[in-house]
């Protein structure tokens, strides 16, 4: 079986124009608390436009104290079919790193950014199961989807210190998504696509601890930047 994998921009090139509609009338990124399943999807499930959901995290475990750096280390470390794991899905950005193990084993001078030390930031999907459980025993779907709506199978986690980030890019998955910032903060900006640029305005936000952002990445380009202060991680879901 073959498989080529285009060049980004290349990638970009190919996708097909989108309707500017989804984002034309959109002028900020609304901040909510107390969000109704029904009002997000009428509102934001399916159309489009960005939200922040404040108050979306008070029932999970999944804190600082418990989801860290050390914490996914012990996971992994004690994890049976450490094959299966280095078969999900990683993004080293531009740490250099070859897997999540490889990424779980710097020393504590360097994951808490001492003077002299590299800023790190890298992501990786949860497709094995084993593992899968152990997380989802701290979080789960939030509160404001729609009851018939489901997260995918696999989630996405994303770690690092303040400086870096994931460069500007659109996604190419079925589904819109949620992050839940778990610690630390991240700055977003959203810029509509290049057909849009005439019609929709860009957007940058703060997603802080305990915030939610619901976002179509498929039709968004989106940028990420670690901001000062404690390590960023998130984890986020495609839902239906």
């Amino acid at each position: 079986r073959c498989a080529l994998k285009l060049p980004r921009p290349l990638r970009y090139a190919l996708r097909p124009p989108e309707r500017c509609d989804f984002c034309a009338n959109i002028k900020t990124v609304p901040r909510l608390r107390d969000l109704s399943a029904a009002k997000f999807e009428a509102e934001y499930a399916y159309s489009g436009a960005p939200v922040i959901v404040s108050d979306a995290m008070k029932n999970w475990t999944a804190t600082t104290q418990l989801f860290n750096y050390w914490y996914f280390r012990d996971v992994y470390g004690k994890a049976k079919r450490k094959q299966r794991i280095r078969d999900c899905q990683f993004l080293p950005y531009t740490t250099g790193f070859r897997d999540i193990y490889e990424a779980l084993q710097m020393s504590a001078a360097r994951v808490e950014l001492q003077p002299e030390q590299q800023p790190w930031y890298f992501g990786w999907s949860n497709c094995h199961a084993e593992t899968a459980e152990e997380f989802r025993r701290h979080y789960g779907k939030p509160y404001f989807l729609p009851a018939g709506s489901e997260n995918n199978n696999v989630d996405w986690f994303f770690m690092g210190t303040a400086g870096l980030g994931a460069q500007m890019h659109v996604d190419n998955v079925r589904l819109p998504s949620w992050q839940a910032q778990l610690a630390g903060s991240k700055r977003w900006l959203l810029m509509p696509p290049p057909e849009c640029y005439f019609q929709c305005r860009s957007h940058e936000v703060i997603v802080q601890q305990g915030d939610i952002i619901v976002l179509d990445t498929n039709r968004w380009y989106h940028q990420t930047f670690v901001q000062p202060g404690a390590i960023s991680l998130t984890i986020g879901a495609e839902y239906d």
